[in-house]
């Protein structure tokens, strides 16, 4: 049965924030405090936040930087994955993901479902791993945002949660780089 395994000593992990959006600032992006506000909550770490504007090449550059930090297991992002012209996170993760994590996207449109109907075949969240560092895009709503986390991202981001999680693969990520035992 799924849950958290108590017997289990929690491992936090070092996530960074990126909002993508051409109008939000520090001041106003409700999406970034509340994943900043739950990261924390759930004994995990913010190794970073910032926000960048609607620019695929601009976004692509904070995600490589984040990528080749040692310090930062996880990034998230908030905003661009609609269907407009603007929105163009998805196409700036296919830059660098290595591999798709294709059941976090239909498990989130699933979700969404449940809440917002069919107007949730308009997002595009997706996530994927590269350079050993798990990426999740999100929609730029608050209430999109705070779906994914408490819905998701809580449990497979806990080394406690059973039958499996995201942070126990966390060591072998990088396996494919090793030389084969001979």
């Amino acid at each position: 049965m799924a849950g958290i395994d108590e017997r289990r000593k929690f491992i936090a992990v070092n996530i960074a924030v990126l909002t993508v959006s051409d109008t939000r600032t520090l001041a106003n992006d409700t999406s970034g405090d509340a994943l900043v506000e739950r990261i924390g909550k759930a004994g995990h770490r913010v190794a970073a936040r910032t926000i960048e504007k609607d620019d695929a090449a601009a976004i692509e550059r904070h995600l490589r930087a984040w990528i080749a930090d040692p310090q930062i297991g996880v990034m998230i992002t908030s905003g661009g994955t609609g269907i407009t012209g603007r929105d163009v996170t998805p196409e700036a993760f296919d830059h660098v993901l290595e591999k798709k994590i294709e059941g976090f996207g239909e498990l989130f449109r699933m979700l969404s479902y449940q809440k917002i109907g069919t107007s949730t075949m308009q997002s595009r969240a997706l996530g994927g791993v590269a350079g050993g560092t798990y990426l999740f895009a999100l929609p730029g709503s608050t209430g999109a945002v705070k779906d994914a986390w408490d819905d998701i991202l809580v449990f497979q981001l806990d080394n406690r949660f059973r039958p499996c999680n995201l942070v126990e693969l966390m060591p072998r990520l990088l396996e494919h780089l090793k030389p084969a035992a001979e």
